[in-house]
């Protein structure tokens, strides 16, 4: 689901609360306040967005977003600032993933997606836009509470219906998705395996109780399901468009 009108106006206040500048600023105090502008936003924020909110020319944002994006390029760096999802974010560079992620699992029990809702996410991701039926047809199991699942984690999104008999929905793959897995855009979807391990590995998405129940045998440990899950799987997702 992709960032509602409220929620980038509530951006755009955070950014003028920041500085509500409208005199042009020296490159070291303007890369200053961006870098902290970069750091204390949740979503990607694109050149034009900041240059507005900080009353700055848009060529000097951008050369300012160019110079950060080089400094934190540097080996000394633990996190990076790169384009994603049509906007720049503040992440922890890849290389050092591994260590970060037995920190992190050191703190707290690690959160993945299980299998069912990653072989889900694929096929979305690779078909899109995908109805419920056609998912079902290629994984050959209901899967309800893992559309469902992946909606409530703001990876999947409706895209309209399909023009064919019953109209059945049409699944698309969020801005939030591309956030989570680190994408500029749908060009950058890395193979089908790569991206399997990439769901394997992530810490940012975590198992709900509504996913499905295991249905295939051979499959490596999945994440069992309650009776109610297993009941969900013979419904059509609950959602709107």
């Amino acid at each position: 689901m992709e960032p509602t009108e409220v929620q980038l106006d509530a951006e755009t206040e955070l950014l003028e609360s920041v500085a509500p500048l409208n005199v042009e600023l020296p490159d070291a105090q303007l890369r200053a306040i961006v870098e902290a502008v970069i750091y204390v936003t949740d979503e990607p924020l694109s050149a034009d967005q900041i240059a507005t909110a900080l009353g700055q020319p848009a060529a000097a944002i951008g050369r300012v977003l160019e110079d950060l994006a080089a400094e934190y390029g540097k080996a000394e760096h633990g996190l990076t600032i790169r384009e994603v999802a049509g906007g720049y974010k503040m992440s922890t560079k890849p290389e050092h993933h591994e260590a970060i992620r037995a920190f992190v699992k050191n703190l707290k029990p690690p959160l993945k997606l299980s299998l069912a809702a990653l072989e889900t996410l694929a096929l979305i991701a690779y078909k899109q836009p995908i109805t419920a039926p056609e998912i079902m047809e290629v994984r050959g199991v209901q899967g309800a509470g893992v559309l469902k699942t992946l909606i409530d984690r703001k990876l999947v999104a409706t895209s309209g219906r399909k023009a064919v008999l019953g109209k059945p929905i049409l699944y698309k793959t969020t801005k939030e998705f591309l956030v989570q897995f680190g994408l500029k855009d749908l060009t950058e979807l890395p193979s089908l395996k790569e991206f399997e391990e990439l769901g394997r590995l992530s810490t940012s998405d975590d198992v709900a109780g509504d996913e499905e129940a295991p249905e295939k045998a051979e499959e490596p440990a999945p994440v069992s399901g309650s009776a109610d899950e297993a009941a969900a799987e013979n419904a059509e997702p609950s959602v709107t468009e």
